[in-house]
């Protein structure tokens, strides 16, 4: 099977955004981070994307997660589903 696409808008100041991150690289999951603090267009594409301007804003294929550590389980299903 493939390896899922994961995107993560972040910023580098966000304990979510780090933890989901570490947890990307601990799994050996590929990722593009997207920082929200250097580019502020990435902001505005979460704002687009979720309605929101909450991050870390999280990309698998075709699925959105806003947050990580309150959903951590929910993420890992599209994960497992590529692996």
């Amino acid at each position: 099977m493939s390896l899922p696409t994961v995107e993560i808008d972040s910023m580098p100041t966000c304990s979510d955004c780090n933890e989901a991150k570490r947890f990307f690289q601990e799994h050996h999951i590929p990722y593009k981070d997207y920082n929200c603090e250097e580019d502020p267009k990435y902001a505005e594409e979460v704002q687009k994307l979720t309605g929101k301007q909450i991050i870390p804003t999280i990309k698998i294929d075709d699925h959105i997660f806003v947050g990580f550590s309150a959903d951590v389980e929910v993420i890992k299903k599209p994960l497992k589903a590529n692996a």
